[in-house]
């Protein structure tokens, strides 16, 4: 199983801290680096920078939204980055949130499956060098092709929902979840299967974006929480949190509690339940229960709170992991 580490985007940790987190993740060797986009960099300057400030860690960008940048732009800055770089670059489609993409951008989210399945065919022949004219429902390209080398490499789709999935299944290289229990993984992991064998293709490869903290302290714990608070009323991750032993507290989330009081309600134990948290010992019996079910690439996001940069934990991690 292929072990990876997340920029980890902390919005209560400074900014630069993420160029940090990649260089500790390349000087020890792991072997890709994840670089998404929140509320600070732009996702493929920040790849840029970390792609001339480390020497070998393969860098993959995304779950980038599909409803914000249009198939040509993303299918340019991967090729951009790939090019200034010198380094093997891929690509994460993903939906983002209401929050991200309407109320930030101003732009239009719906029908979010087709817009992944649309986008995803259009860039992989971008990047496989083609000229494109696809004229979809909701993402079209005419007459352009790459003027910079083409880049290949595996395609990401970031997903939950049963559509997505199927999105994922019938277009995607590798299938990226985040926020999920081993249950849901080989829940997830079947349904994206049976999506790749009914169109003849091979299943996407899956991996799990999972928070990492060994021995984590309280200030660390409430950095945690805070990151999962939108989650536990949200369709589909409800469900699950439920189904792990947490029904009390999603029931409590449905009555739309302030955050502050969500947050006060939210158990230690939900953290280690969705995530690699606790001793080295409980981390190491965590990642055998998501290899089992079926997950083949732990990424790791990890916290910062009290380990600037991530060098203790990406430190430890390479012993209990690797």
């Amino acid at each position: 199983m292929k072990i990876s580490v997340v920029t980890p985007l902390w919005q209560d940790r400074p900014a630069m801290e993420n160029l940090e987190v990649a260089i500790n993740a390349d000087r020890l060797g792991y072997p890709e680096l994840w670089i998404g986009e929140m509320a600070t960099f732009d996702a493929f300057a920040l790849a840029t920078s970390i792609g001339q400030a480390t020497r070998q860690i393969e860098l993959s960008i995304g779950p980038l939204a599909v409803s914000v940048r249009t198939p040509m732009t993303l299918a340019m800055g991967v090729a951009s980055v790939a090019e200034l770089c010198g380094r093997q670059t891929n690509l994460a489609l993903g939906a983002s949130s209401t929050v991200v993409v309407d109320e930030w951008h101003g732009q239009e989210r719906s029908r979010t499956a087709t817009h992944l399945a649309e986008t995803a065919q259009i860039v992989r022949a971008l990047l496989g060098g083609d000229k494109v004219d696809f004229e979809g429902e909701l993402a079209r390209c005419k007459g352009y092709r790459l003027r910079l080398k083409p880049h290949p490499g595996p395609l990401t789709l970031a997903a939950f929902g049963p559509a997505a999935v199927r999105a994922a299944g019938r277009h995607a290289d590798r299938l990226l979840l985040n926020i999920v229990t081993p249950n849901s993984v080989a829940q997830l992991g079947e349904q994206v299967k049976i999506a790749a064998t009914d169109v003849g293709r091979p299943a996407p490869s899956v991996a799990v974006w999972l928070t990492c903290a060994i021995n984590p302290d309280k200030q660390t714990i409430n950095q945690l929480l805070r990151t999962v608070v939108s989650y536990v009323a949200a369709p589909g991750y409800a469900q699950m949190i439920s189904d792990a032993g947490f029904d009390d507290l999603v029931t409590f989330a449905r009555t739309r509690p302030h955050p502050k009081e969500l947050l006060a309600a939210m158990p230690e134990a939900l953290l280690s339940a969705i995530g690699l948290v606790g001793s080295e010992n409980q981390v190491g019996d965590r990642i055998e229960d998501y290899r089992a079910a079926g997950v083949d690439e732990i990424c790791l996001v990890p916290v910062t709170a009290e380990d600037p940069g991530a060098t203790r934990i990406l430190e430890t991690m390479k012993s209990i992991a690797l």
